[in-house]
């Protein structure tokens, strides 16, 4: 089935869902427990980090700490804000199913994009009975990238957290799905806008939804500016 879907994978009209089970999300919970506080969100229900990866064959090489940035163009709330991000865990980086990860989307980077590079940010959102989490607080939007992939490693006590892909703001959104944990989300930033509604807690505790959003390339204040 992943074969299929990525040999009849179309960079200007196609986007693919794909379910990984050779990736074990169990490994991969763990180190979502103490991620930082996003500093540049208020209501302290985003937590993140972020690392770049450049990818030579099988082999995944990680690259020099690095800002993040994009333009208001494409982030209304946060754009021409220089972010900084603590990197990914390194007993994380060495998982086999964590690399597999990264290796499986850029299978779909090689057939889209020219860049080595591939960014990947680990995102919580948490909600409560007082407050739902915002995945998207930018609202419909582009990334300014050329692949977007969104897999999925937890989703407790919540409901909500659809992700939407539109061709146009205007349209309806041509994909309406919950990614459950270990599918994946693979579509080209130029071709689609994307968004992902709020969540909202089931019960008294609180609510995460965990994700990894990986990037073909990433982005810094050098190169999107």
């Amino acid at each position: 089935m992943l074969e299929l879907q990525r040999k009849d994978f179309n960079c200007f009209t196609s986007y693919a869902k794909i379910s990984i089970s050779s990736i074990n999300v169990d490994k991969l919970k763990p180190f979502f427990i103490n991620l930082p506080a996003d500093p540049y969100l208020a209501g302290n229900y985003r937590f993140r980090r972020l690392s770049h990866f450049e990818i030579s064959g099988k082999n995944i090489i990680k690259l020099p700490h690095r800002l993040f940035y994009q333009s208001k163009q494409y982030n209304p709330l946060l754009g021409n804000v220089v972010r900084e991000y603590a990197e990914l865990d390194d007993e994380l980086i060495e998982l086999t199913d964590f690399q597999r990860m990264i290796l499986e989307f850029f299978e779909f980077c090689e057939l889209c994009s020219t860049f080595k590079e591939v960014a990947v940010h680990q995102i919580r959102i948490s909600a409560s009975p007082e407050q739902i989490g915002k995945p998207a607080p930018e609202g419909i939007h582009r990334d300014g990238v050329d692949v977007i992939g969104i897999f999925s490693v937890n989703r407790e006590r919540i409901e909500g957290g659809e992700t939407h892909l539109y061709k146009s703001k205007n349209d309806s959104p041509v994909l309406n799905k919950i990614l459950n944990p270990g599918e994946m989300l693979v579509f080209g930033d130029r071709e689609f806008l994307h968004f992902t509604s709020a969540i909202n807690a089931t019960s008294l505790e609180s609510g995460v939804r965990d994700v990894f959003v990986l990037t073909c390339p990433g982005l810094s204040p050098s190169n999107d500016k």
